[in-house]
């Protein structure tokens, strides 16, 4: 498990903004402080609040909130869910299932993301 800090620029039904993001391929949902959220979009209440393990061994995160938001990074347009941690040790943390869902690849040796542009367009079937 490695991470690479980018700037991302985020956009959400209520403004934008401008934040660091953590791309972590050992956390497993993407996830963002709930003043940032709230500043961004339209909080969802889960139906039911997930618990969430940490690096620390017993320690749990609770999650009740999501917020779908749009990101760009690299100049590529892209959009996924985030749920809303208190006390997120940063802004935001881009995690496994959303670098699965857009093949992101992490060259931790150079500290670049990766970005496959074929992923970033539409295809209507």
């Amino acid at each position: 498990m490695s991470v690479i800090q980018k700037t991302v620029q985020l956009e959400g039904s209520k403004g934008a903004a401008e934040s660091p993001a953590l791309f972590d391929s050992g956390a497993s949902y993407s996830c963002i402080s709930p003043d940032l959220a709230s500043q961004l979009g339209t909080l969802e209440p889960l139906r039911r609040p997930l618990s969430l393990g940490t690096a620390k061994n017993g320690d749990t995160l609770t999650a009740t909130h999501r917020v779908t938001l749009d990101f760009y990074l690299q100049g590529f347009h892209f959009s996924d869910e985030f749920l809303l941690i208190p006390d997120l040790s940063e802004q935001v943390i881009i995690g496994a299932a959303t670098l699965q869902k857009w093949r992101f690849k992490l060259d931790f040796e150079n500290d670049e993301v990766i970005i496959d542009p074929r992923v970033t367009k539409l295809r209507l079937l």
